[in-house]
């Protein structure tokens, strides 16, 4: 925390620091990124798509205990660098159903993890990425309630990974290096339970925006907190607030804290309240949300069109975490209307399903089952 510019400039009346306009911080004002913004791209059509639907190949092999309800699976007894190409598809469609799945004692490299990553599309590159296929993941015991004070960007907020890209990243994978024995933690939050949840006046309300998603504020402090340059400007993408997975068919609340700084259609004070909302609500969805504790060897792999995640801050000593995170590009958020969400799918499904299952003539609600 004491890199910040800010505590070189201490205010003599309050003995606290001051804070700077970017264009008065050096760090900020003299950077020049080396590489352009990204462009949309079209991907390939997602590895899950082709999987089969009862992924019997995947979990002839795997069985698989979920943590919660909503979000969340560990797959035992199996090693990630054994799966073929079938059983690698079929794993997709689990991580995009379920929002994330765990695994325990994997053997992955470094360079296995990315060869077997790019499985799922072309790598993608964090801003502050230097290495051109992975990024270091490493934590903070910082006390981020004070950082924030200095610096714009909610480093332990929910998010999903660089969503303010014009295609942000559909997959992530973390493999974990070196950890802690107790602390740092990583939280997640299915944005599937998070649509659900909502009234259905709240769900027509999100389905008319679109939230503006921004880099600008980690921009900021990855070059004031991190001394690191940013590869590419600072950009804002105007994602619907609520997208469409383009493998489930489900709707998906695509607001996060990390990222999401407001509403395009919305006037500022209307804007600001529904962001505090939106925020106030990841963080009481308990019921959509899954805790994993780390160990080295450990695994997850998530799908950032379905889920939200943060570590969770701690006192652990520095440079006792690090880990190895691979993305893909995924395609620009959409939302299609005729989607559904995911009760509204299950209902619909038992309402076939005993449609189904009554005997020509019986009446229901005043009509023939036939």
């Amino acid at each position: 925390m004491a890199n910040l510019e800010a505590f070189k400039h201490i205010n003599p009346d309050s003995g606290f620091p001051t804070i700077l306009h970017p264009n008065f911080n050096p760090k900020i004002r003299d950077w020049t990124p080396p590489d352009p913004p990204h462009k949309e791209v079209v991907p390939a059509k997602d590895r899950a798509s082709f999987a089969d639907p009862a992924k019997l190949n995947l979990l002839s092999t795997a069985k698989p205990v979920d943590l919660t309800e909503s979000i969340g699976t560990v797959l035992h007894g199996v090693q990630l660098s054994k799966l073929n190409e079938v059983q690698l598809d079929e794993l997709a469609l689990l991580v995009s159903e379920r929002g994330v799945v765990f695994f325990r004692e994997q053997d992955l490299t470094t360079e296995s993890q990315e060869k077997l990553f790019s499985h799922y599309g072309t790598l993608d590159k964090h801003p502050s990425q230097k290495d051109g296929k992975h990024v270091v993941i490493r934590g903070s015991n910082q006390d981020h309630r004070q950082i924030s004070n200095y610096t714009p960007w909610p480093q332990a907020g929910f998010h999903a990974d660089t969503s303010f890209e014009i295609n942000p990243p559909s997959y992530s994978l973390l493999r974990m290096e070196q950890h802690p024995p107790v602390g740092g933690d990583t939280a997640w939050v299915s944005q599937y339970g998070l649509y659900d949840s909502l009234s259905p006046v709240y769900k027509k309300l999100f389905e008319s925006l679109h939230a503006v998603h921004t880099s600008r504020l980690q921009y900021d402090t990855i070059l004031d907190l991190w001394g690191t340059g940013p590869n590419r400007p600072p950009v804002d993408s105007h994602h619907p607030a609520v997208r469409t997975h383009p493998v489930t068919g489900l709707k998906a609340l695509n607001v996060n804290e990390g990222f999401v700084t407001g509403f395009a259609e919305l006037k500022k004070p209307e804007s600001d309240k529904l962001l505090d909302f939106s925020i106030l609500y990841i963080h009481s969805a308990d019921d959509h949300y899954v805790r994993w504790k780390w160990q080295v060897g450990d695994v997850a792999f998530w799908d950032n069109r379905a889920t939200i995640h943060r570590v969770i801050p701690g006192k652990y000593e520095a440079g006792t975490r690090r880990g190895i995170r691979t993305t893909v590009f995924g395609e620009k958020p959409f939302f299609d209307p005729k989607s559904e969400g995911r009760e509204e799918r299950a209902e619909r499904l038992t309402r076939e399903k005993d449609v189904g299952n009554k005997p020509n003539g019986v009446k229901e609600e005043g009509g023939v089952a036939n």
